[in-house]
């Protein structure tokens, strides 16, 4: 069936979706882009979270681009702190980590760090078929299925907040704080600009040493893969000015946390916005309602893939601005689903700018599983005859918010959510899942016997 809507699209906070990389076809050795680097890199990310590949010389990007570098199965396996969780894979077969070519950025030497050339790659069979447990795929897919069955496009933004460690401390917000983390600051912008990430926003936030950055909206690869490096990116440059940062979900178990947010707009096949519609509750449109109904429904198995660490769920608690409930609601940072603010300053469209965010999400996650599970969720209840869910007004007073649903208290329930949700198991192939299961709970066991604050520690010092 085709959903369509037909109110008029002018550029806003959510506008056109900018282009997403996509496969290119093989360039000659004249027309492969210049790099000053010796080395190029080809990654993944994976079920952990973690950014891992292999580098090849220079010389061979050609040949790299072309047919890839050797990868392993089991390498889907490894754990967050290093062993390889049981698996299905064992030591058997092999894949191609092969580069999409729109993904290259260069990181600029510095000082005694020399460049380097970065590819974000799908994970593919020897035969360059794609591999049906490979993340990046699975987001592809999620894109094309709900292309095909509704007509509808994706515009998504991700904010991504992190700790700069070695600052003094600075009020939250304020221009002090924001200047002491220069030049870093301005560094880092300069570099997003450079590599093609496009920065909107640089601020320093509540948490002490917590900093966001936000991204332009694009496509929905576009908006995943954008994370993947973004993270690297801060990460490379911190260590070169010599700041610990850390994008764990939390630091303290008494202190602010570090939130992903996943920021959602619709469109039809022309560009024109689907999910904003002035005489309804919050403004969203039916179609929009029923995109929500899914991820409200699903939302315990889908936190077992936004929310994945050990310790994320310490933060996805009431009263802490982060996910205090599973609800649909105007402008309320608890809840899991905030229709966002827009504005009407200087002519803006407010049909543009329209978007939903959800918020029960953290950097330990895979960015593209976790944009495709949303994406997956929506579309079940554009399909499924789902209730439709309560937008709550601003207003709402939290006495009345109270009785709303819980997220799940725990990693451990929110993977039984996730065994128990057959509608979630089926987006999966079964190796992938099992082997998500396998590396989560690989990871808690790796924890058992530790108290909050030992966990939190071991958590932050690989995210």
């Amino acid at each position: 069936m085709t959903l369509v809507h037909t109110t008029g699209a002018e550029p806003g906070l959510l506008g056109p979706a900018a282009p997403g990389p996509s496969p290119a076809p093989c360039a000659t050795p004249e027309e492969l882009p210049m790099t000053e680097a010796a080395t190029v890199f080809v990654a993944t990310c994976d079920l952990a979270g973690q950014v891992r590949g292999r580098a090849v010389p220079s010389s061979d990007q050609g040949s790299a681009l072309r047919s890839g570098t050797g990868w392993v199965p089991a390498d889907l396996a490894i754990s967050s702190f290093g062993p390889i969780a049981p698996n299905v894979f064992g030591s058997r077969g092999d894949l191609r980590l092969l580069p999409d070519p729109a993904t290259g950025v260069d990181i600029p030497a510095d000082g005694d760090t020399p460049a380097l050339r970065l590819y974000l790659a799908d994970q593919t069979l020897p035969d360059g078929e794609p591999w049906p447990c490979c993340p990046r795929t699975f987001l592809r897919n999620a894109v094309d299925e709900l292309r095909e069955r509704t007509g509808i496009e994706v515009t998504a933004a991700i904010e991504h907040e992190f700790v700069l460690g070695g600052l003094p401390a600075g009020p939250p917000f304020s221009l002090q704080r924001f200047r002491q983390a220069e030049p870093f600051g301005a560094d880092l912008v300069r570099l997003l600009e450079r590599t093609g990430l496009q920065p909107e926003n640089w601020l320093p936030e509540y948490g002490d040493g917590q900093f966001e950055i936000t991204l332009r909206p694009g496509t929905a690869m576009a908006a995943a893969d954008r994370a993947v490096l973004l993270k690297e990116l801060v990460r490379d440059l911190a260590r070169r000015r010599g700041l610990p940062v850390s994008f764990a979900p939390l630091l303290d178990p008494d202190g602010a946390g570090n939130g992903v947010h996943l920021h959602l707009s619709l469109r039809d096949a022309e560009g024109r916005p689907l999910l904003f519609d002035p005489a309804r509750p919050g403004r969203l449109s039916a179609l929009g309602a029923r995109f929500a109904a899914g991820i409200l429904r699903h939302t315990p198995a889908l936190t077992a893939w936004t929310a994945p660490s050990p310790v994320s769920f310490l933060r996805l608690t009431p009263h802490r601005w982060s996910a205090g409930g599973i609800f649909l609601a105007e402008h309320n940072r608890e809840s899991l689903l905030r229709i966002c603010p827009t504005t009407q300053l200087a002519g803006a469209d407010p049909a543009a700018q329209f978007n939903l965010e959800y918020r029960a999400a953290d950097a330990t996650a895979n960015p593209w599983l976790a944009l495709g599970v949303l994406l997956r969720a929506g579309l079940e209840g554009l399909v499924r005859d789902y209730d439709v869910p309560t937008v709550w007004p601003e207003d709402t007073d939290d006495s009345v918010l109270a009785g709303v649903p819980a997220l799940p208290s725990s990693l451990e329930e929110a993977l039984h959510a996730l065994e128990a949700d057959e509608v979630v198991r089926s987006w999966f192939d079964p190796r992938l899942l099992a082997t998500h299961l396998s590396v989560k709970r690989s990871e808690l066991a790796q924890l058992a016997g530790l108290d909050d604050a030992a966990r939190i520690r071991k958590v932050a010092d690989v995210h």
